[in-house]
């Protein structure tokens, strides 16, 4: 089975455009569709406060309703989605993603995007994601500011490493 025959989707969430970047460099490599989620009530906040809030949303739980979807994330074979760490988790609208959307028994990629520590975003995703066949994880630093070209190369590598074990199975 060849790559063609591989439905591939990259699914994302981004604030400040390190998670947005990564995700379209990742589509573009492996000829996925990409889905942003959009928030219908995306927050305003900048600078630390941004941290309060982004934190509050986090220890409250809240899942923020998501504009629709022009795909369906479910009739895909692989899956990658990435997120930003906010207070060393997924950012509340993968969230969302994850309550809106049946993910059993798909092969998935996870990344997340940080400016300090990773935290446990990936161990919380995985929980999240329990039911499907997670072939790969990883993490990037600051990719917009912090050796751009090295992140880029690195996202490219893993996504078709992700896509190699899709194809292997099949």
């Amino acid at each position: 089975m060849g790559y063609g025959d591989i439905k591939k989707l990259v699914a994302y969430y981004s604030y400040e455009g390190n998670t947005k970047l990564m995700a379209e460099v990742m589509a573009e490599e492996i000829g996925a569709d990409l889905l942003r989620l959009k928030p219908k009530k995306e927050i305003q906040t900048k600078g630390f406060s941004k941290y309060l809030w982004g934190g509050s949303q986090i220890i409250m739980n809240r899942r923020p309703e998501l504009e629709p979807f022009e795909v369906n994330p479910s009739e895909y074979d692989l899956i990658i989605i990435g997120t930003p760490v906010w207070a060393w988790t997924y950012a509340p609208p993968v969230g969302s993603l994850f309550k809106m959307v049946d993910f059993n028994d798909h092969s998935m990629g996870i990344f997340s995007c940080h400016g300090g520590q990773n935290g446990k975003t990936l161990v919380h995703m995985k929980k999240a994601l329990q039911g499907n066949h997670i072939i790969g994880e990883i993490d990037f630093f600051e990719p917009l500011s912090n050796n751009q070209a090295v992140a880029v190369e690195k996202a490219q590598q893993w996504a078709r490493e992700l896509l190699d074990k899709v194809v292997g199975k099949k």
